[in-house]
């Protein structure tokens, strides 16, 4: 690589940075629905249409924030998966992980858990970001089922060609109801930390931290992880 080359190369990832950067503060200020090239181009002393050769529409720019709001996540989840060794709190570990993810970054939060936004449809290109946590979720109770140290749900009988067809998408070594049963647990750790984040807790849950715990907790027994070194 040229040094010429390479110096171009340095000065794009730094201004696709600062156009990142502003249209995170942007988000923060006034939500992802009024995002605007425009306005992210002013800010930063840019014509339009030199703003236009790193993200052509409003869509690229919010697609590049959402895949890199879901990586984020995705790293935190991962990096604290690591550090435990039991299923159970493994599964803990995640989940506190998201949530503290989310706190620390409500606006990216809301920006791929909250409302949609008017006339933007996510591309595949989302998708394995935007999977992380959940492939997390399924290797912790893929080790315990492999590990003899999973208490399978009972089946649901009215349930079972949905599972089936679930279980064969998501993950064909687990039993259908456990994937049933995980679908179930991620939508609701979701729910759990969206209404904290988005204020649905005020007056009515008081020590978060505690209940967010013992909430996924149970999440993990429905899954059928059970506490312990198993």
């Amino acid at each position: 690589m040229s040094t010429a080359h390479g110096a171009r190369a340095r000065a794009r990832i730094e201004v696709t940075a600062a156009i990142k950067d502003e249209a995170r503060r942007q988000l923060a200020a006034q939500g992802a629905a009024r995002l605007s090239l425009r306005a992210v181009a002013r800010e930063l002393g840019m014509v339009s249409s030199a703003l236009y050769r790193y993200f052509p529409s409003r869509d690229d720019l919010l697609t590049a924030l959402i895949i890199d709001a879901y990586d984020s996540l995705g790293e935190n989840a991962e990096a604290a998966h690591e550090a435990t060794a039991s299923p159970f709190e493994r599964w803990i570990t995640v989940c506190e992980a998201v949530r503290g993810w989310a706190l620390d970054h409500p606006h990216e939060y809301a920006l791929i858990y909250g409302s949609p936004v008017p006339g933007y449809t996510a591309p595949d290109a989302t998708v394995p970001a935007a999977a992380r946590v959940g492939l997390l979720l399924i290797g912790i109770a893929r080790d315990a089922h492999q590990g003899a140290a999973l208490d399978r749900p009972a089946p649901a009988d009215d349930l079972r060609p949905e599972a089936e067809r679930m279980a064969a998408d998501l993950a064909p070594d687990l039993p259908p109801e456990v994937v049933t049963a995980l679908v179930a647990a991620w939508a609701q750790l979701y729910g759990l930390v969206g209404f904290e984040l988005f204020g649905q807790f005020n007056r009515v849950v008081e020590d978060r931290e505690t209940f967010f715990r013992h909430a996924v907790g149970q999440l993990a027994r429905g899954v059928g992880l059970v506490p312990g070194p198993r």
